[in-house]
């Protein structure tokens, strides 16, 4: 029997092929970078196509030239700007990133292959300070300039064709289905137009739409506001106390208080008897808080305030939630002008849109325009509710300063339909593609065609909404516009401008590379057609099966 397992062991050993799992040496570790970099890599392609110097002047206008340490290589802060919010990565993960991949290192500007950082996380950070409106502004202009130029840049150090293939392509594609019949020429920003002239010149669709890029913060409950406030009250007494000449500390009933609020937060379903009764509670202890806070200030001797501007600045917030909440609760309502949500964030509104899955929304309301080729623009922020049909005479205006022309029409909600923008538009003969207002037409012989080729107008209009609606849903899904993480106004608006610079980015990539493919396969169909009228065959399987493969080999 123990032989016979033995045996079996002994077998089974020699069928299975051993090898030790213990890591490699990096000495040992076969690496491919003695080899050329592949010319077919995404971020070869994208660097490719990109207007560097163009975005790098936009960012070097934040700077000041006589005063300040050296800047970085714009190249290499808008590249890693655009690593950061393409692969949807953190400050100190992008870091990383272009630190272990030669590739990314490439498409920051760097001359070769460097095992150090490229910068510190935090220089991020003050990038996002420094970028603002007027910076986007020009970066998006130089996007356009470079797609009306239709040719990427030259690249000598990849010795890429990709600007002989661009060049040679016929064909524009666009990443939208909203391409018009007319062609979109659009002219230099720069160049003086005569207003007559361009009045009669009408060309694209433009796109207006609103959304709301929600905040990542924890989801504000009056009672939860109250406690945190509460908090923070409480360490503010220990840092004054800290620094009186007081020999007890001032009571603050701080257990008392934590235990009143687990009480309602724990329970499943609390009613609003138990929650109206707990924020009474917490308003009695932070009430009390704040005057002691108040009393510990006063008698300070130099009547100094000894707070660090964080502190300072979370002290005045919660003196302002604290009167906030108490009124809502006098008045038993849940809403008030300015109502602040975020302790840390005070600059955050709730939004109120109407929408069937989220009522309420946190976050910054943009205003955004699309053209037909695809290239998003936010040409509003604000951290409140804003009537977005407002800004239809601006974004109209904006159109026509960057391409030289209005747009043939305008494709947006409802709301922008008013009286005044209808005005408007009928001025500038531009076609608003919406519902006409008053009531409908009563139907008779005369014009029972007219209404139907109008109806069916309007439904093609609409259909026209779902691109800035998927540009909408690209950037909550791709490049988490519905969860930005910066912590101050300028940030998140600057968090904001670079996700839809990187999509617009995007396009411009698909715009200089998708027609150059269309360009390649049609090449390889005429040789395919040449070589069997020249071989007189019939099919092009018999030209594989002939064995001429060096000609499949030839076409790409």
């Amino acid at each position: 029997m123990h032989v016979n397992q033995a045996s079996a062991h002994k077998n089974r050993a020699l069928m299975i092929r051993i090898h030790s799992q213990t890591q490699l040496t990096l000495d040992g570790f076969e690496a491919p970078f003695e080899r050329s970099m592949d010319k077919n890599n995404r971020w070869v392609k994208l660097s490719a196509c990109i207007p560097w110097d163009e975005l790098a002047n936009a960012y070097y206008q934040s700077f000041n030239a006589s005063t300040g340490r050296p800047a970085k290589e714009g190249r290499l802060v808008v590249g890693a700007v655009i690593i950061k919010h393409r692969l949807k990565l953190s400050d100190e993960e992008t870091v990383a990133q272009i630190q272990e991949n030669p590739y990314l290192q490439y498409f920051c500007g760097l001359k070769g292959f460097s095992i150090q950082a490229p910068f510190a996380p935090s220089l991020l950070v003050e990038i996002r300070k420094r970028m603002g409106f007027d910076v986007f502004e020009q970066l998006h202009q130089a996007i356009i300039d470079q797609l009306e130029r239709r040719t990427p840049p030259t690249d000598q150090t990849t010795g890429s064709d990709t600007t002989s293939a661009t060049i040679q392509a016929q064909t524009s594609l666009s990443d939208t289905p909203t391409e018009t019949s007319t062609d979109h020429t659009a002219l230099n920003s720069d160049a003086v137009i005569d207003d007559k002239q361009t009045s009669l010149t009408h060309q694209g669709h433009l796109l207006l739409d609103a959304t709301v890029a929600e905040q990542a913060i924890r989801f504000p409950t009056d009672l939860s506001l109250l406690n945190e406030s509460r908090e923070i009250s409480e360490g503010l007494i220990d840092e004054l106390y800290a620094l009186s000449s007081l020999t007890r500390k001032p009571r603050t009933y701080r257990k008392n208080a934590r235990k009143d609020y687990l009480a309602i937060v724990k329970l499943r379903r609390p009613g609003y008897k138990k929650i109206r009764k707990g924020i009474k509670a917490q308003l009695q202890y932070l009430q009390r808080n704040l005057t002691t806070v108040e009393a510990l200030l006063n008698g300070l001797p130099n009547r100094a305030i000894p707070l660090s501007p964080k502190r300072l600045k979370q002290y005045w917030v919660i003196q302002h939630v604290f009167s906030q909440q108490a009124d809502m609760y006098r008045h038993k309502t849940h809403r008030c002008d300015d109502r602040i949500v975020s302790i840390h964030q005070p600059h955050v509104r709730p939004i109120i849109r109407g929408k069937l899955n989220k009522s309420v929304e946190f976050g910054a309301k943009m205003s955004v325009s699309l053209t037909a080729q695809g290239l998003a623009k936010v040409d509003r922020i604000r951290w409140d509710a804003f009537n977005e049909s407002n800004d239809l005479e601006a974004q109209v205006e904006a159109y026509h300063r960057r391409y030289g022309c209005y747009p043939e029409a305008v494709v947006a909600d409802p709301v922008y339909g008013t009286q005044k923008n209808r005005a408007y538009l009928k001025d500038k003969g531009i076609r608003y593609a919406g519902k006409a207002l008053g009531r409908p037409k009563k139907v008779t012989e005369q014009n029972r065609e007219q209404l139907k080729r109008d109806k069916q107008q309007r439904q093609a209009d609409y259909r026209q909404r779902i691109p800035i609606e998927g540009k909408f849903g690209q950037g909550k899904r791709a490049y988490g516009l519905n969860l930005i993480q910066a912590k101050t106004a300028r940030t998140s608006e600057a968090w904001i401008n670079s996700i839809f610079l990187v999509m617009n980015l995007l396009v411009l990539l698909r715009h200089f590379f998708v027609p150059a493919i269309i360009q390649r396969c049609t090449n390889m169909f005429f040789k395919l057609l040449f070589k069997m009228i020249k071989k007189n065959v019939t099919s092009p399987e018999k030209l594989i099966t002939n064995g001429d493969l060096n000609f499949w080999v030839m076409s790409f």
